[in-house]
């Protein structure tokens, strides 16, 4: 690692005529690699492409990665007819037009305790001292294992719902402005909805999907889905609840919302709207 531009310890290498290659799925070989010999590693997966590049990284826990750049025949998903809104919250992660509803792991917030502990140990070690050091990799290893679940959380959730949808609505959210609201900027961290909606995009162009995002000021939450009678009585957050006072409708906001991001973006790209 000799990068003196940033802390990122990684470095990339080709293959070139086989020289990165697994062995028996527990080896590594990599170009230069006769002095050390062949590195045992873990492979989270079978690689069933070309290995055209590896890239070798280290994590602040001290934990060594080797990502692959493969070129394999990729099968999109099949084709479907269903369209869905996506209202994305604090309390559910995502509330969809159908009624579903993600829950939110707060996965930093059940970590909050463990987190503080270990702070508050690094604090009273001496900078430089091993058990410092120690102390600094503990706490590297639990802001990693609260960064595996949420990712995992938002794979699990991106993954179905790219399957059984064919386009997928959503508001397209500013998160950097949000995050300017000192009371919920912690929650919306935890929540992660910007890499929920970066797997949505990529996902969505691997399997011939459309992830469209709505304008931003569109006030899904204030119309009824039902007339479209818009309700500013609803921009207090506290109201979960509300029934429309010119057709008598009750709605659940966040289901609400979804409807009426889903009706918006149909429209957008010139679908017809249920």
């Amino acid at each position: 690692f000799k990068s003196k531009k940033n802390n990122h310890r990684s470095f990339s290498t080709n293959n070139q005529k086989g020289t990165v290659e697994f062995v028996d799925n527990r080896w590594l070989k990599i170009p230069k690699s006769k002095k050390i010999g062949l590195i045992r590693c873990h492979q989270s997966q079978e690689i069933k492409g070309v290995v055209k590049t590896a890239t070798i990284s280290q994590v602040p826990s001290g934990k060594y990665y080797v990502s692959c750049n493969v070129e394999i025949w990729y099968q999109s998903l099949p084709k479907t007819d269903r369209v869905i809104g996506l209202d994305l919250g604090i309390k559910d992660l995502v509330i969809t037009s159908d009624g579903d509803k993600f829950e939110n792991p707060k996965t930093l917030q059940k970590h909050q305790e463990k987190l503080a502990k270990l702070q508050r140990q690094l604090a009273h070690k001496q900078k430089g001292s091993k058990n410092y050091e120690k102390t600094c990799i503990k706490l590297a290893r639990e802001h990693e294992k609260i960064a595996n679940i949420r990712k995992d959380t938002l794979h699990k959730i991106t993954y179905k719902l790219i399957s059984e949808n064919q386009v997928i609505i959503s508001e397209d959210l500013s998160v950097k402005n949000m995050m300017q609201n000192h009371n919920l900027a912690g929650a919306i961290a935890d929540v992660s909805w910007y890499e929920l909606m970066r797997q949505l995009t990529y996902k969505a162009d691997w399997n011939l999907r459309t992830y469209h995002k709505i304008n931003t000021y569109y006030p899904s939450s204030q119309l009824c889905s039902c007339c479209g009678y818009k309700n500013e009585v609803v921009k207090n957050l506290a109201v979960r609840y509300w029934t429309c006072p010119n057709c008598g409708t009750y709605h659940d906001r966040d289901e609400n919302a979804a409807i009426n991001i889903r009706n918006r973006g149909s429209l957008d790209l010139g679908l017809s709207v249920v």
